[in-house]
């Protein structure tokens, strides 16, 4: 039973990851909705494959260190295209995008993979919702209130990632550690 609620949560990981490339053509090809979908579906998946890891006992450890470097492919993607639109300013991107790949390169030397703080998954839940409501479309109602309370919504996604950057490494600077 475990087994292959494990290969489902891994192709749900995998999914995940691959729905970056679509999702980008789709916001250089003005396809707002589809976008939109695409980044719900794929924020949904993060959800549905954790899930499904705890219900077969556990996820594999190749799914535990795939999943985190998922999340970071598919965000990267609509904040990339946020910059560069003007929405986003490219510094908050860049320290974003910088936390994320030094916490992943932390978490590859991790034997156990680096498990989610508290605080990294609520950062995670926070850009995933500040995305799709800077992401909303145009032509759905509420989009420029929406925006706008995306646009804040990012701010604390922000200050989450760099205090729980801090919270990962503080460890790693102890008198014990090197």
């Amino acid at each position: 039973m475990s087994l292959p609620l494990r290969s489902l949560a891994n192709g749900l990981t995998i999914a995940r990851a691959v729905a970056g490339l679509p999702l980008i053509m789709a916001l250089q090809a003005d396809a707002a909705a589809l976008a939109w979908w695409l980044l719900l579906m794929a924020g949904l998946s993060d959800a549905a494959d954790g899930w499904l890891a705890r219900r077969a006992g556990g996820g594999s450890s190749w799914g535990a260190r795939l999943d985190p470097l998922t999340d970071k492919v598919l965000i990267a993607a609509p904040l990339l295209w946020l910059a560069a639109a003007g929405t986003l300013p490219l510094w908050a991107v860049w320290l974003l995008l910088a936390r994320e790949l030094l916490i992943s390169g932390w978490r590859s030397q991790a034997g156990d993979g680096g498990p989610a703080s508290l605080a990294g998954k609520a950062k995670t839940v926070l850009q995933f919702l500040a995305l799709l409501l800077m992401l909303w479309p145009p032509s759905w109602s509420g989009h420029q209130q929406l925006v706008v309370a995306g646009w804040w919504l990012f701010w604390p996604s922000l200050l989450l990632a760099v205090s729980s950057a801090v919270a990962y490494i503080r460890p790693l600077s102890g008198p014990h550690q090197r």
